[in-house]
């Protein structure tokens, strides 16, 4: 990974830490849950988008390495095979709880 990747990675993780800190301060207030303009819909369509990007992402890097490119590094590989491995996993989660949801509404006797 480059220096600046670092850099990069390292700056998103301390602020994921300082929202973290501050939602715990802040408990017991109203957090807002909007998604934004597009709602729900639109947001599971970008997730699964993201996901399918980050797998051909790491498809390419593989391709590329395995070809012998020159600025292809392993580690870079397997950061993106990680990362793709990783938002699959999310993904299949979120659509099993998706799944059980639907089951218990459809369960419900009205």
């Amino acid at each position: 990974m480059s220096a600046p990747a670092i850099q990069a990675a390292l700056q998103q993780m301390q602020s994921l830490a300082n929202q973290a800190s501050a939602t715990q301060a802040g408990r017991g207030q109203q957090l807002a849950t909007s998604v934004g303009q597009g709602g729900f819909a639109d947001a599971l369509q970008s997730s699964v988008q993201k996901i399918n990007q980050l797998q051909k992402k790491s498809d390419a890097s593989l391709k590329a390495f395995q070809a012998g490119e020159p600025g292809v590094a392993l580690n870079d590989v397997m950061v993106d095979m990680q990362k793709a491995s990783i938002g699959f996993q999310m993904g299949v989660q979120v659509r099993s709880r998706l799944v059980t949801a639907y089951k218990d509404i459809m369960n419900m006797q009205v």
